[in-house]
């Protein structure tokens, strides 16, 4: 479907990478046309803000499931879709349909497997999949142990101009740990991994990036020991890029205390000092990416002991109203939230999208930033409502979202 009459949005707050303006913005052709004191014309469909925000269509980076109502309900317009899917997406054709699906109110842009079948073993014809439609390589929930394995992975990653995703965390080390190790995991009686093993992971796979050239994005980076890596391999210069789910910088193994199993995350939660050296990492941005991580869990592989639980967590549905604390709290402007949740996981992507500007695609969101609600397990438009934030109050709702400029919501 393409939009059939030019949509001109007026009386909007503005979040555009140099900052929020007053005024209108006008689509045409699926495309922004103009931003600022743009007025509508009479042929246009008019949206009147009311004073609020307009940013761009959210691109969720990493998900494991396409969940459209509950992407749509969190503002996602995008998602970047991990290759851990049943069967993998470790072939062109796989790719090739996940490419094609979703279409034409949610875009859909596979990762495709690094290995076949995700084994960390036989590379998997990245070549042939990036051209079916891959916009990055990824090890899925797992890292590559084998680290010749992950140097061929980076190397062919940099002659194809595509990014690696991977997972950050020593697998010698983690073994079937459910938390990290620690004062919580030691009362509570959980197998546990230190939290060192994450910086290990990142130590390797940063030597190799910088042996090959290759871009190199951790999908989720959550202990200061690792930060800190990640740190230095910007200051040099690196094509290091890292993500972090709202969890990670909202909540910490605390959580864990009453054994739920909302609670159970890959990677697990970390100490109180982790979670704070997050939230400094995306004030200083050494983090790139906020992604939901979405995962959904039905009652089989939750209603399960704690250490015996699948981890992951149905996170688009809350992904904007957590990330806004960010703002309220003063780590950092809207600006920057546009950037973390739009630009910066466009850019990886390779999609023009991501930004409210001239040229690019009418993928847009209007917000009320303040609009309070309750987050309930029970009425999430996800597939299953497993969140460690049930019955969270939270500020911050979706209340219109254009796709190509072709109304979605509201």
């Amino acid at each position: 479907m393409k939009q059939q009459r030019p949509l001109t949005i007026i009386n909007a707050q503005l979040i555009t990478p140099d900052g929020v303006i007053e005024g209108a913005i006008r689509c045409v052709d699926g495309i922004i046309a103009v931003i600022g004191s743009e007025r509508a014309q009479d042929e246009d469909e008019t949206v009147d803000a009311k004073g609020k925000m307009v940013m761009p269509g959210l691109v969720d980076f990493g998900v494991f499931a396409v969940d459209k109502p509950a992407f749509h309900f969190g503002g996602i317009t995008r998602a970047a879709l991990m290759p851990d899917q049943s069967p993998p997406l470790d072939l062109p054709s796989r790719v090739s349909y996940i490419s094609k699906s979703g279409k034409p109110d949610l875009w859909v842009h596979p990762l495709a497997a690094a290995t076949s079948g995700l084994a960390g073993e036989k590379l998997a014809e990245i070549g042939l999949m990036k051209a079916a439609g891959a916009r990055g390589i990824a090890t899925g929930r797992s890292w590559i142990a084998h680290s010749g394995t992950m140097l061929n992975v980076l190397q062919y990653a940099a002659m194809l101009d595509l990014a690696v995703v991977t997972h950050a965390e020593d697998s010698a080390l983690i073994g079937n740990a459910a938390a990290t190790a620690g004062e919580m995991a030691t009362r509570l009686g959980l197998p546990s991994a230190p939290a060192k093993a994450e910086a290990i992971a990142v130590a390797r796979d940063i030597v190799l990036a910088e042996m090959t050239g290759a871009r190199l994005h951790f999908r989720q980076v959550t202990t200061a020991a690792a930060l800190d890596l990640v740190r230095g391999a910007k200051a040099r210069g690196l094509p290091v890029t890292a993500g972090v789910s709202p969890a990670h910088f909202m909540l910490s193994d605390l959580e864990t205390g009453d054994f739920r199993t909302f609670a159970r995350l890959s990677p697990p939660l970390r100490s109180e000092a982790d979670r704070q050296a997050v939230r400094a990492a995306i004030a200083d941005g050494t983090i790139d990416i906020i992604a939901s991580g979405h995962d959904p869990r039905g009652v089989e592989d939750k209603r399960l002991p704690f250490a015996d639980a699948e981890p992951g967590m149905a996170g688009a549905e809350t992904l904007l109203a957590l990330s806004l604390t960010l703002v309220r709290d003063g780590i950092i402007d809207h600006a920057r939230l546009s950037d973390l949740l739009c630009g910066a996981p466009s850019h990886l992507l390779g999609v023009n999208t991501g930004v409210l500007a001239p040229g690019t695609e009418a993928d847009i969101a209007l917000i009320d930033p303040e609009k309070p609600w309750i987050v309930d397990s029970t009425k999430m438009r996800a597939t299953a409502g497993n969140t460690p934030f049930d019955g969270q109050p939270v500020q911050g709702r979706v209340i219109g979202l254009w796709k190509g400029g072709l109304r979605v919501v509201g």
